[in-house]
């Protein structure tokens, strides 16, 4: 049942719809629309804008294609249930992306821009926020202005100029779907002023790609209702790594200095 979801971007509310039929696929086939919606506690209409988003006329005739895969329930028979799947598919989305490292080419690209900015605007809107502040967290132990943008608002492009003014030539731009049209409004915006824009995304053709001069993609698992960002997390580290490993002396000589300071002041426990 899986298969007839693969490939599909859902929205939340559709993954919901999709979650409660493959928990129970031994009778999702005889459900009906209302049934389906009171189940997920979803509207009816909901139901049928999820068959037409997975490419269906109408609910009808998802319910026929899930009469014809048919199939037991999925924890049945020692099958994986619906959450381990999510977490095997993360581990293939991980195993591509150890695949797709087999070149830094774009990676190192991408380190010696971010590195040579001063300062270093980091945008991560709405979903991209937490990864966005990770990224900033650590990036600021080597980096000596690293300025995250995590809220959107009328003043986003005032920072943008003041950084301009300030010295930055290169940003790192999160875009994940359901991509913020703010973000890309964003980054068009600063490939005008000339800033070279690094993008870490769910796909080289996102919709932020036409307008970074280095896309670093990396998939998004869309098994449960929301995103699973391990992907991008795991991008973004491998970037700061290589942030690190493009300006050494420096950068060692700043972590010296955070952990004096971080013993000074009695930062941690252990």
């Amino acid at each position: 049942m899986l298969d007839l979801f693969a490939g599909a971007r859902l929205t939340p509310t559709q993954r919901r719809i999709a979650h409660c039929l493959v928990e129970r696929a031994g009778t999702a086939a005889a459900l009906s629309s209302a049934e389906v919606a009171e189940l997920a506690g979803v509207s009816q209409p909901s139901v049928t804008r999820f068959a037409i988003a997975l490419g269906y006329p109408g609910y009808p005739a998802l319910r026929r294609a899930l009469r014809d895969v048919g199939g037991g329930p999925a924890d049945d028979g020692g099958e994986d249930n619906a959450m381990q799947v999510a977490i095997k598919a993360e581990a293939e989305h991980l195993q591509r992306l150890k695949e797709q490292l087999g070149s830094l080419d774009a990676v190192q690209k991408a380190a010696n821009l971010l590195v040579a900015s001063r300062p270093l605007p980091v945008l991560g809107l709405r979903a991209a926020a937490p990864l966005a502040g990770y990224f900033g967290y650590f990036a600021s132990k080597v980096h000596p202005d690293v300025r995250v943008w995590d809220t959107g608002g009328t003043s986003l492009l005032d920072r943008l100029d003041q950084a301009r003014v300030a010295g930055a030539g290169a940003m790192l731009a999160l875009v994940l779907p359901r991509y913020p049209r703010e973000s890309l409004e964003v980054v068009k915006e600063a490939r005008a002023m000339g800033y070279a824009v690094v993008a870490i995304t769910d796909s080289a053709v996102s919709p932020v790609a036409e307008d970074a001069a280095v896309v670093l993609p990396a998939a998004v698992g869309t098994r449960l209702v929301f995103d699973l960002h391990t992907g991008p997390m795991a991008m973004a580290m491998v970037l700061l790594q290589a942030m690190c490993d493009a300006d050494p002396e420096p950068v060692q000589r700043r972590l010296e200095e955070f952990e004096a300071a971080a013993a000074r002041r009695q930062l941690f426990q252990g």
